[in-house]
């Protein structure tokens, strides 16, 4: 992997990742752009003790323009776009209109490919894998901001998700604090620890897993599946076999076979409703354990915590969607249409 570092015309960083060691990136963001201004601010919730953040000039963010218009295809001749080069593998950007910036974080666009009219799931495996060093660069480079606390890798897939751009892209949001999500995790991961004299809930979770009749598929080094309680009509939890806190532990053996295992889920989720359906939208989120302090967790450090993927869809069956109504938006209690245990079944059916 070769990797160029480089500045837009409005001063955001822009950074080419390629197969390559031979790849020149030199060319010049043409476009006469002004610094971008943000309006993000972090408020406290202080009857839910989470956060919010306020970013009110993402009411003027590009909102589905036309494939000839697309800003994260590759700038040709006078048609200009986020990437001055003509070509690209993977390509990451700051957001031009980020949800945080400054002392409240960062956000990056991350392109897997130049390709307008692609999804992750038609990569080829190298190309995956390059995505995934991407991912893993990026974790690492933010962590060191001192306003960044935990890094989130994911991609938003589909119209119905609320995706704006069509292109192949996906996010990363470098947070300020750590997340609810990731809190009550490391809160039940400390109860546990302490209940069972020192068992990891991460490892009891899995081992159950695979012992079990949720498993979608399983490779040497990852195993997939859709967990007990899952909240989605469609979701499968992806860990490597040897826990680790973050993308910047996985090993080689992890990284390899990565790909082979991730394509796969992703092109099930695409056969799931059958021939003739439009692609399966959904959301891939990374879970990765934040880089501050921990000392609120008692007794649980960052090694304690899992590195893994969440794959989902909001589509419960064909031609309908599954929306966060009363129980779920207003008192967070989902509710779930397909026994896991069916979900699970049916990505296996489905498999190539």
């Amino acid at each position: 992997m070769k990797k160029t570092s480089t500045r837009l015309a409005d001063g955001r960083e822009l950074i080419y990742y390629d197969l390559r060691d031979d790849t020149v990136r030199d060319a010049v963001d043409r476009r006469p752009l002004e610094r971008t201004v943000t309006t993000s601010e972090i408020r406290r919730d202080p009857l839910l003790g989470d956060a919010v953040a306020v970013a009110s000039h993402r009411q003027g963010r590009t909102y589905h323009p036309p494939a000839d218009e697309c800003p994260l295809c590759p700038s040709r001749g006078e048609r200009l776009s986020e990437i001055p080069d003509a070509s690209y593998d993977v390509v990451v950007f700051e957001n031009r209109f980020p949800s945080l910036a400054g002392d409240s974080g960062r956000c990056e666009v991350v392109c897997f490919t130049s390709d307008h009219h692609a999804s992750f799931a038609d990569l080829s495996e190298e190309q995956a894998r390059l995505v995934l060093d991407a991912w893993t660069d990026r974790t690492a480079e933010l962590s060191h901001l001192p306003s960044v606390e935990q890094v989130f890798c994911f991609e938003n897939r589909g119209a119905e998700i609320g995706v704006t751009l069509g292109h192949p892209h996906g996010q990363i949001y470098a947070y300020p604090f750590t997340t609810p999500r990731t809190a009550l995790m490391l809160r039940s991961l400390a109860a546990h620890k302490e209940a069972t004299g020192g068992e990891n809930l991460f490892d009891a979770v899995v081992e159950r897993e695979r012992a079990g009749e949720r498993v979608v598929l399983e490779g040497e080094h990852w195993v997939a599946f859709v967990p007990y309680a899952a909240h989605w009509p469609y979701e499968v939890h992806l860990y490597p076999k040897r826990r680790v806190p973050d993308l910047l532990g996985l090993d080689e053996a992890a990284r390899t076979e990565f790909p082979q295992v991730y394509l796969e889920l992703l092109r099930r989720f695409d056969r799931i409703f059958g021939e003739g359906e439009p692609p399966t939208p959904y959301i891939a989120a990374w879970h990765q354990a934040p880089f501050g302090t921990l000392e609120e967790f008692d007794g649980v450090g960052r090694d304690d915590f899992a590195l893994h993927l969440e794959l989902f869809t909001i589509r419960r069956t064909s031609g309908k969607l599954k929306f966060l109504a009363g129980s779920e938006s207003g008192m967070s209690v989902f509710i779930n249409d397909v026994p896991p245990e069916r979900a699970a079944e049916r990505l296996r059916e489905v498999a190539s």
